[in-house]
């Protein structure tokens, strides 16, 4: 089916006229963002055409689009593969520009929060441990009983770690440095080429995502909620899906040998 601005729903259309504007930023979240979630992080799957997409909104930006996730920056370029773009992962703990340098910040110690995390999904079948860079993430979306049991436990342990913060993400809880989040990714990126200048357009679907939003809101750029739930950002979309959309239709027109930045 051919995609136009008549077949775009909710704040599609809007969203659709920024991505196609010169000097804009893309900033996209990738799990419950670019693809839809599963009941693994393993199990996602990014759905054909979307990278390559991606590498047409690149292009027609002059390479200011970067993925900004909680994964691992070696996880979102295998998703990818063989495209390479900017990401920041572990909502910033990890960071490559354009430069392809890896940029890495601090982490206190969160050996005590993984020992928790890991006793728990010892006892309980369903619950799965995410060891990543100075951050541990523990997926309950299995066994969801045990929501309250894991909310406590991980509650408890981050509060017996300085620096640390427990981020209440979908069916996951995530033990993460205090100092870094997605908004202090994008303001990074922001300070250089060729993110720099432009205006920001930042997508993600969790509360993970709101400094996110918060950033670019008030930088003078848009948040893009996808899904429900309150929000910082001014636009919605309804789901991944309705993102997906709009980036087809978006790198239809980049590829137009008419349009120039």
């Amino acid at each position: 089916m051919a995609v136009t601005t008549d077949t775009l729903s909710d704040d599609s259309a809007l969203l659709a006229g920024l991505l196609d504007t010169a000097g804009c930023a893309i900033f996209l979240d990738f799990d419950g963002t670019l693809v839809d979630l599963a009941p693994t992080p393993d199990g996602v799957r990014l759905e054909a055409g979307v990278a390559e997409a991606l590498a047409l909104l690149s292009r027609r930006h002059n390479g200011a689009l970067a993925i900004i996730s909680g994964r691992p920056v070696a996880q979102i370029d295998a998703m990818l593969s063989p495209l390479v773009l900017p990401v920041a992962g572990v909502h910033g703990v990890e960071r490559r520009g354009v430069d392809g340098q890896l940029r890495l910040a601090a982490t206190p110690d969160v050996s005590p929060v993984l020992a928790r995390a890991q006793a728990l999904a010892a006892l309980y079948p369903g619950l799965l441990v995410e060891q990543k860079r100075g951050a541990v993430a523990l997926h309950y979306r299995l066994a969801p009983q045990w929501q309250e049991l894991c909310v406590r436990e991980m509650t408890d342990a981050v509060q017996a770690c300085p620096g640390i913060l427990l981020l209440h993400g979908k069916m996951v809880l995530e033990a993460k440095p205090a100092a870094t989040d997605k908004g202090g990714a994008i303001a990074a990126f922001m300070q250089e080429a060729p993110f720099a200048g432009r205006r920001a357009v930042f997508a993600g679907d969790d509360t993970t995502d709101e400094a996110g939003f918060a950033f670019v809101e008030q930088a003078g750029g848009q948040g893009v909620k996808v899904g429900g739930g309150a929000s910082a950002a001014s636009l919605r979309l309804s789901s991944p899906a309705a993102l997906r959309v709009v980036l087809l239709h978006a790198a239809v027109l980049a590829a137009s040998p008419n349009l120039k930045e």
